[in-house]
Formats: C-alpha cells, structure tokens, sequence
C-alpha cells in the first residue's frame, strides 16, 4: 500500500496510538505539530514532521486526511479567553485545513475529523444516537461550527466522516490519568449524585474506529464514537475502585466543582447515554464493549 495520509493532532492521546497502527498497515504519513521532529517520531513513528500548514499550500495532494487538532477542553477552567482557545484550535484549524486542502492538485479520497458527543449537550438519561436532536450549549456550538468547518471540503471525490468521540480510556494518558492517583489512594468517589452517563470508550476502539472510516468507502458523516456499554458516572467510579481494589467512598457534591470549575463543572455533572448505532449499524465491531475490560487494559501500566 502507498497511500498518503495527513494528519494532524497526532502527537495526542490518539494519534500516538493511531500512526503506528497505520504505518502498520502501510500507510505514508505526514503528521502537522508544533513539537519539535524528534518528538514527533518519538510519539509517532517513522513519519514526515510538519511544522506549518500553509507549506502544503498547493500541494500535489494526499489520499485522506485525518483531523484531530484541538486543546484538552478540560485542561483549564473555561475563562471567555480560554473558550475562544478552545473554538479556535477545533474551528479555526479546521477552517485553515480545509482551505488548504482545496488548493491542492487533487482532492483526499476521504477527511476523518475530529467531534465529540458534547455536540449533544446534557442529555439526561435518554439513549442518545446520531439522529438525537441536540441541547443549546457551549459543548454543542463548538462542535457543530467544528463538524460544519470539515464538511465544507466535502464533493463527489471527497466523503467526510465525523468522530463524536467520548471520553476515551487507555494506558498511560487520557482522562483516566488525572483520576488513578486519588482513586489509588483510596480517595475517588462519585462525582455529584453520581447519576450522569459517562459515554467512555477504549482508546483501541477510537484507533479501530478512525481506521475504519478512512478504509469504508460507505462511510460518511457523524458516527458516535463511544462503547456500547454506557455508565452512569456511580457505576464508571465504583468499576475504577473495584479495579484498583480501591474503596470509593469520597464524592464531590455538585456544588463544589461548581464554585472551584464554573461552568465547565458542566462536563462533569452532565453527560449523554451515547449510543455507536451507526457504527453497528454498519459492521464496525468493538474490542472493549464494557467497562471493566477496558479499566483492566487502562490501569495496567
């Protein structure tokens, strides 16, 4: 195989772990970071460091690209500054891509771009599928101006698939990484009343996922990108604790992360029971469908 893939974010989380899958396959890949080039075959692999977009200003063309630039939206409290941050490293990178991409001499096959299922704001209990109308919010807004930036590269030659990608769990990084150590020390517990889903997935999953996309020609638009197990937030703590043989006995009331978070206290004390209908609908099958695989691969390191 000798095709061609750009991708940018993929010194993250992800990325780390879909460029060598990818080389694997035998894929070329060209990976867009600000790091420096021995960091990025560090993390990657045997690819082509890139270090300024504008340079593939009239490019001969790659066969897909893969998309998943943007800040950890949890990072840093959400000041107005840090959620124009937020948008312009999702919406104006995607915007910026997408103008490059059509000053090449030929058009990619396919873009995977990055979304969340925070596009569907705070869904209660209710199953949430690709067709569930959404909830007006910050998490919606970007996310919907983010997928509608990718969409604008798409034509008869080129499909575009959408990751509304959950909370992903895997070793050595992720979301996880910030709750091992007090759940070790016996200090997790619950988060509010413990009621809001978790639409977590195994990092396997994303990589397996995105490859998925970018080799299914039928494939297009927004796919959910999360277990077919979901969990409440009590059942995702009390599944850490018990794989860490761990107590999990000390919550965080909601008003506590409200006064120390603002309102990014949102992300933990709402969530959506994301459903991957689309996905399983079209033969895509999971490695990690439920939690407690997934925490025992997670924590092995």
């Amino acid at each position: 195989m000798d095709k061609r893939i750009l991708i940018t974010g993929g010194t993250g989380f992800v990325g780390q772990a879909l460029c060598p899958a990818l080389l694997a396959k035998g894929y070329s890949l060209t990976v867009l970071s600000r790091q420096s080039d021995g960091a990025v075959h560090s993390l990657c692999g045997r690819v082509e460091a890139l270090g300024d977009l504008q340079s593939l200003e009239g490019h001969s063309g790659f066969d897909a690209v893969i998309n998943l630039a943007g800040e950890g939206i949890a990072d840093k409290r959400w000041s107005e500054a840090r959620k124009r941050t937020l948008r312009d490293s999702r919406i104006a990178l995607t915007k910026n891509l997408t103008g490059i991409i059509n000053t090449w001499g030929k058009p990619p096959e396919v873009l995977v771009s990055g979304s969340a299922v925070g596009f569907y704001g705070h869904q209660g209990s209710q199953p949430v599928t690709e067709d569930t109308p959404p909830v007006d919010e910050f998490t919606h807004r970007m996310c919907r101006d983010w997928e509608n930036a990718a969409l604008a590269v798409g034509s008869e030659q080129t499909r575009v698939c959408l990751s509304r990608t959950g909370l992903v769990v895997g070793p050595g990084g992720g979301f996880l990484k910030r709750m091992l150590l007090p759940f070790k020390l016996g200090l997790g517990g619950r988060i509010g009343d413990g009621q809001q889903y978790m639409p977590w997935v195994h990092r396997d999953d994303v990589v397996g996922a995105i490859i998925w996309m970018l080799e299914t020609p039928t494939a297009s638009g927004a796919y959910n990108v999360v277990s077919p197990g979901p969990v409440t937030n009590r059942e995702f703590t009390a599944g850490l604790a018990g794989t860490l043989h761990r107590p999990a006995v000390f919550p965080v009331p909601g008003p506590v992360l409200k006064v120390g978070l603002g309102e990014m206290a949102r992300l933990l004390l709402t969530g959506q029971q994301a459903l991957p209908k689309k996905l399983q609908d079209q033969g895509f099958e999971f490695r990690y469908e439920q939690l407690g695989a997934a925490l025992e691969d997670a924590t092995r390191y």
